[in-house]
């Protein structure tokens, strides 16, 4: 009889691409996993967005206060000691509408770090590129124009609190502190936005893995 044929196993294991990917990347060296030093990023992701979600609710109940009762809020221009209205109906209305937006990407971001959809966390994370290149911008112009801090503060209401010993502070020490402030904000916004870049990572890495395959094949001949 002719002597039956070797057999043979395959196997064959196709890497996650997200695994691959983050090594192939030059930011790999910036993923990590954990936020804050004590939590997934995942879990950071959520608590972020209820935070903003708590915030610009209460920001929108106060809005709607002042819809529903203008003279409370409403700062006529011999109040502030200038020539315009602090806030008329029509900025009160795009403010709203601001509010619902953001409470709208929020939640977005809580329900996709929790349910692991790692696409409704990509509003959020825009918001807060635009937030940090709005601070960026105000930092930028403190430093090329730091005159524009004392018009700023001339043009404050006389009730201002204390705004006196403000302008008596000296205004080189005065931009320094304000560019050491915002200095300190931007760091802090610039961590939040890697954390919720690395759990749009983590999450989407994790949908896209590939599930090791193993094929076995038993050919004998006889």
């Amino acid at each position: 009889p002719r002597p039956a044929k070797r057999s043979g196993q395959r196997r064959g294991a196709a890497e996650p691409r997200g695994a691959a990917e983050m090594l192939s990347s030059p930011w790999a060296r910036f993923y990590s996993n954990s936020c804050c030093l004590c939590c997934h990023v995942r879990t950071g992701t959520i608590i972020l967005g209820v935070w903003y979600l708590i915030i610009n609710s209460v920001v929108l109940l106060i809005l709607l206060s002042a819809l529903t009762d203008p003279d409370q809020y409403h700062l006529t221009s011999a109040e502030l000691g200038g020539e315009f209205e602090f806030m008329d109906d029509a900025n009160m209305c795009i403010a709203t509408a601001i509010s619902l937006l953001m409470i709208l990407i929020c939640a977005m971001a809580t329900y996709g770090a929790y349910k692991q959809h790692a696409a409704w966390i990509i509003p959020f994370f825009c918001y807060q590129i635009f937030d940090f290149a709005l601070n960026t911008l105000v930092a930028i112009s403190v430093l090329v124009y730091p005159s524009t801090i004392q018009d700023y503060l001339h043009q404050l209401p006389n009730n201002f609190p204390y705004k006196e010993e403000i302008m008596s502070v000296n205004p080189t020490c005065l931009v320094v502190i304000i560019l050491l402030f915002i200095s300190i904000i931007l760091a802090f916004k610039g961590y939040l936005i890697s954390c919720v870049w690395n759990c749009y990572r983590y999450i989407n890495g994790r949908n896209n893995s590939d599930v090791l395959v193993y094929i076995t094949t038993n050919d004998t001949a006889v």
